[in-house]
């Protein structure tokens, strides 16, 4: 059969135009799909809970990823990514307390660590407004533990309540280092840890202290509902920041001799599997664009608390009514198809 040349069917702008943009989409879809199954932590706070289920809804409906939402704390999540890359991803976590392991799992190639997650946290001590507000002049830790009476403790009568975090939190470690006779020796001030059970310990004791008009000294953190709707005030530690001592002491469960110094700046990141994310560096690019600050994500864990609302509403929330913050983090083609989901 002789050779027969076939001419080409010339194709309209719009059907070339719709061709090419159908390849995209195809080709957007492979890239896509390649996400896979992902594991993000779901810590057991309001902020946290609600920066999981916010990335679990752009991974999945942006992103093309299905999301599984692990149950996490701080600890038991970080031993878990450090011996086992599992959860792929944990969203809001609080790096001071186990600093250390951490740079040593970043060394070795097993995590990586992304931006500062929420820009202006902060961790220490605080007091109830109840306290702050009828004695001014208690401003430092040391003015707190020279007035135990204030602070009745009524799992032990006759000394003074100090509550911490609930167990497997790792500022738990650092205060009772704190609370040693080396550092602000609670013993001889006549104080004594409390431990609030869980989460929900913790606020609701803070919350039936303000609305009694009664006296609370603990640990807590910045930016939380409790924080900023009851006004607890942050101490003073009197006392410069010591790396040395807070890296190779405070963080290490029972260091033998924990010296004073203020609470470390708060580091909220987002830490991955480098496995993972060496394989998504879309996803990777999108951990590291998004970051929000306090003024920012207070709002919606306001919202959570007034609503009753779940880590998953409040992430629909953020999404419906702060799309010019979150559409800089993701390309207009993620952004339009989280935009469609909702």
């Amino acid at each position: 059969m002789p050779h027969r040349t076939i001419k080409q069917k010339k194709h309209s702008p719009i059907v070339r135009s719709s061709f090419l943009a159908g390849m995209m989409l195809v080709s957007s879809a492979q890239v896509y799909a390649q996400c896979g199954t992902v594991s993000i932590a779901e810590m057991n706070w309001s902020t946290a809970e609600f920066a999981a289920n916010l990335d679990k809804i752009i991974l999945s409906e942006g992103y093309g990823c299905e999301v599984d939402l692990v149950p996490g704390a701080t600890n038991t999540t970080f031993a878990s990514m450090e011996s086992k890359g599992q959860p792929d991803v944990a969203p809001e976590f609080w790096s001071n307390s186990v600093s250390v392991r951490l740079k040593a799992a970043q060394e070795k190639g097993d995590l990586t660590v992304g931006v500062q997650l929420i820009s202006d946290a902060t961790e220490g001590w605080f007091i109830s407004p109840a306290i702050a507000e009828k004695y001014p002049d208690i401003k430092t830790v040391d003015d707190v533990l020279a007035r135990p009476e204030l602070f009745p403790n009524k799992e032990e009568p006759g000394k003074g309540a100090f509550m911490t975090c609930p167990t497997g939190w790792g500022c738990g470690g650092v205060n009772a280092n704190l609370a040693k006779a080396s550092a602000y020796n609670f013993e001889k001030a006549g104080f004594a840890i409390v431990d609030p059970g869980s989460a929900a310990g913790l606020d609701g004791a803070i919350a039936k202290a303000v609305q009694r008009n009664e006296a609370w000294f603990g640990y807590y953190w910045q930016p939380t509902i409790s924080a900023s709707k009851y006004k607890l005030k942050l101490l003073d530690f009197q006392a410069k920041f010591d790396a040395k001592n807070w890296h190779e002491c405070l963080s290490v469960e029972d260091c033998d001799n924990p010296q004073r110094t203020t609470w470390i700046a708060s580091k909220v990141n987002t830490v991955v599997s480098t496995k993972f994310a060496q394989k998504n560096p879309d996803l990777m690019d999108y951990f590291n664009k998004r970051s929000y600050s306090s003024a920012e994500v207070g709002p919606i864990i306001v919202y959570m608390d007034e609503n009753q609302a779940s880590g998953e509403d409040a992430a629909y929330y953020f999404l419906k009514n702060y799309e010019p913050l979150w559409t800089s983090w993701v390309s207009k083609e993620v952004a339009d198809k989280v935009k469609k989901s909702l």
